[in-house]
């Protein structure tokens, strides 16, 4: 669930609240993204110490993971 704002943006001659704008909607993405990351690492960390795994089925863990993100980077949405 996200948090809508309404902002006023006065645009002009040269539209630089408009480029503010976008700025900051591309700022609270980034944001957003880095949010739901930490949270991902979390659970993550918190599945390899509950199934007390060693080094290498967490390293193998992390090679999915990082798999599913790049698929994500390229559209395909699983």
């Amino acid at each position: 669930m996200r948090n809508s704002e309404t902002r006023t943006t006065k645009t002009g001659p040269d539209d630089a609240g408009l480029f503010q704008l976008f700025n900051e909607t591309r700022l609270d993405e980034r944001k957003s993204c880095a949010f739901a990351f930490s949270i991902r690492m979390e659970a993550l960390a918190l599945h390899i110490l509950q199934k007390e795994m060693n080094g290498v089925e967490a390293a193998e863990l992390l090679r999915r993971e990082v798999a599913r993100y790049e698929a994500e980077s390229r559209g395909d949405w699983h």
